[in-house]
């Protein structure tokens, strides 16, 4: 935690892989359009091209993420929070950070809040952790 700030929220998700999986293969495209922004898309396709599996566990370390994220801002995904409104990226360094989109962008930074995302996955389950911080006001 950075000095001066304090814990807003925390939020945790866990998902089954297979679950991910299995949307998918039910509903096509129009599952992966709905959780993902046309960027994670472009990164889950190139993914998914070279590896199936890797598109699959992308797709859900992002809906996990994601879920995580909702939790720790205590919206849950109801607006201005859905989700489309965060986006999980990579800094050049590898580690993922969330990007606030939209309508959520004036919530979240009208209230000075940072974010940080861990994310892990294995062969049957993917992990989100997140800290929402709060700087306070001068």
């Amino acid at each position: 935690m950075s000095a001066g700030t304090r814990v807003f929220g925390i939020g945790t998700d866990v998902c089954e892989i297979s679950r991910i999986r299995a949307s998918l293969e039910r509903y096509g495209e129009r599952f992966a359009n709905k959780i993902l922004t046309p960027q994670e898309i472009q990164i889950f396709e190139s993914r998914r091209a070279r590896w199936p599996e890797r598109g699959v566990s992308f797709l859900a370390t992002r809906f996990s993420a994601k879920e995580a994220f909702s939790k720790a801002i205590g919206l849950g995904l109801r607006m201005p929070m859905s989700w489309h409104t965060c986006e999980v990226v990579n800094a050049p360094s590898g580690a993922p950070m969330v990007r606030v989109l939209g309508e959520l962008k004036p919530w979240f930074e009208s209230r000075r809040l940072s974010a940080q995302v861990s994310i892990s996955d294995e062969r049957e389950y993917a992990v989100s952790f997140v800290v929402v911080e709060q700087t306070p006001m001068d």
